[in-house]
């Protein structure tokens, strides 16, 4: 029996389900059973029973556990080497939580996924040949007098729309009954493609599977110019049964390779509340399976809708293992944020596994941390190695990180080993003009070796090359703050929201979306429930 159900033929597949699935627990081959299983519809076929309606379960969000990143001396360990990270779901998680009125879960709020939730205006590259531009700012720290915060800014070109390559997605919807609690989830998701359909090209193609109780294919692939059959099919989805995640994913990417184009952007879209509860539910499993389609050309990207039993553990890995982007959408300006101001950048890569490393010298930097990517650690020799998977940046993205370094002669965290060997002068004074030096190692999109990147990171403050840029630092350097003041401010001393506030109202420049003067106004209800 084929796995591929049409919407009409539903109603069959879900009467035929239990049948089929004791097959397969007799020992029958895969073929012998049925996949297709039907979410509930507005107007379910006769007989069709309808499941009674389910409480929602007490909160159950779960969020990796981490801790900030360490202080570490400069002459025990001069190298720092992180893997790049486009996602944002952290940020738009937090703000659900602000909005609700209560203080963010403190791993919920990944300081990197804050920064990287705006946009700053980097140099842009000249054209497509360079496909991202790298630039590094030094300023004075606002948290401790005598420290400087290193901004690395990264700006990925913004590609035409008619130099696009054709998109060939597979929408894996989850329809399970969990994503029937709220409007917020099923009901904004299908708001949200139907705005994202608007933005694609006609020649591009689209596909539905479903999970619920099992998984099944509500659209095979679709050109854009047929929107009549994709809205369809989108307006009959209803919320329904358990959750069967990575069947849905194993039948998603067989539906993806069936109409794979090597022309063209393969890739999956998982859109869920994050609860798989039946099915392939062990994350090695999951992330294995993630991986190795991913080496094929089909990409793997995660939008997280509604809160209560949301697991942004298993999405992260997912995302990350899939070369795609985790974002989180609670609004419907959200869903047009993610899905059509930035479509390009969530949909074409423009380059793969971007790593970078920054070597501090001992001559004039003492200690240093990392603000942020906590979950992208990499060991120094993963650098060079391009085996080792790293994050991917898409048309348009940008990617920020910010490091705070202790320079020679300030007051560090760390106090000097009585038994260190002193630095020779001779070593010290050289290279006295930097305070490190930063390398980005990337592929372009379909090859397999890497290429090198290196920026030399001055000494002392520099100079922003205009004041919108000057005003970009400074607001990336509020959120960076605030981002660790949710945390719990272990590094920020008596800095605290009113500054961050005050440095964010005051940097906020250019703001079309008004994404800054919103952000200025979370950290107001944080005050507020403080």
């Amino acid at each position: 029996m084929k796995r591929i159900c049409t919407y009409g033929t539903f109603a069959l597949c879900g009467l035929l389900l239990n049948a089929c699935g004791s097959l397969h627990e007799s020992g029958h081959p895969p073929e012998a059973r049925t996949v297709a299983a039907s979410p509930l519809y507005a107007a379910p076929s006769p007989g069709f029973e309808r499941r009674p309606a389910v409480s929602p379960p007490e909160n159950q969000d779960q969020f990796q556990a981490i801790s900030d990143n360490p202080v570490h001396r400069v002459s025990e360990t001069p190298v720092s080497t992180f893997s790049a990270d486009v996602d944002t779901a952290s940020y738009s998680f937090s703000r659900r939580q602000l909005s609700s009125g209560y203080w963010p879960d403190p791993n919920a709020v990944r300081v990197e996924e804050w920064l990287n939730y705006f946009d700053y205006n980097y140099p842009v590259p000249n054209d497509a040949s360079t496909p991202f531009s790298a630039q590094v700012t030094v300023t004075d720290s606002p948290w401790k007098a005598g420290n400087k915060l290193v901004h690395i800014g990264i700006q990925g070109y913004e590609l035409e729309r008619e130099d696009r390559p054709r998109a060939n997605l597979v929408f894996l919807l989850d329809v399970s009954g969990s994503m029937g609690w709220s409007d917020d989830k099923l009901p904004l998701l299908k708001q949200a493609l139907k705005m994202m359909l608007k933005e694609m090209a006609p020649d591009d193609t689209v596909a539905i599977v479903v999970y619920a109780g099992a998984s099944g294919v509500v659209l095979p692939a679709t050109p854009v110019a047929d929107s009549a059959a994709i809205l369809q099919a989108l307006n009959q989805l209803e919320a329904g049964g358990s959750t069967a995640g990575g069947e849905g994913i194993e039948l998603a990417y067989e539906l993806a390779e069936s109409n794979f184009d090597k022309d063209a952007v393969n890739r999956v879209l998982l859109a869920t509340d994050g609860d798989f509860n039946v099915g392939i539910t062990d994350r090695e499993a999951l992330k294995a399976l993630v991986s190795r389609k991913r080496e094929r050309g089909i990409y793997l990207s995660v939008l997280g809708f509604g809160a209560g039993n949301y697991d942004d553990y298993l999405m992260q890995s997912l995302a990350q293992n899939g070369n795609g982007v985790a974002a989180y959408i609670d609004t419907l300006s959200e869903a047009r944020k993610v899905l059509v101001t930035e479509s390009s950048s969530s949909l074409f890569p423009i380059a793969d596994d971007l790593k970078l490393q920054v070597e501090f010298n001992p001559g004039t930097v003492l200690e240093y941390r990392l603000l942020g990517y906590e979950t992208r650690s990499l060991a120094r020799e993963d650098f060079n190695n391009d085996s080792v998977d790293a994050g991917d940046i898409g048309a348009g993205h940008s990617v920020t990180a910010i490091y705070e370094i202790t320079p020679v002669g300030g007051t560090p965290l760390i106090s000097e080993s009585r038994y260190a060997e002193r630095e020779p002068a001779a070593n010290r004074s050289e290279k006295a003009d930097e305070y490190g030096f930063l390398q980005l190692r990337y592929k372009r999109p379909g090859e397999s070796t890497s290429r090198l990147v290196d920026v030399a990171i001055p000494a002392g403050n520099t100079t922003a090359d205009s004041f919108t840029e000057q005003q970009d630092i400074a607001f990336a350097t509020a959120v960076a703050g605030a981002a660790q003041l949710l945390r719990g401010g272990k590094y920020t001393g008596d800095w605290g929201l009113d500054d961050a506030i005050e440095l964010a109202q005051a940097n906020r420049g250019e703001d079309p979306y008004g994404y800054r003067a919103e952000f200025v106004q979370l950290l107001r209800m944080a005050k507020a429930s403080q």
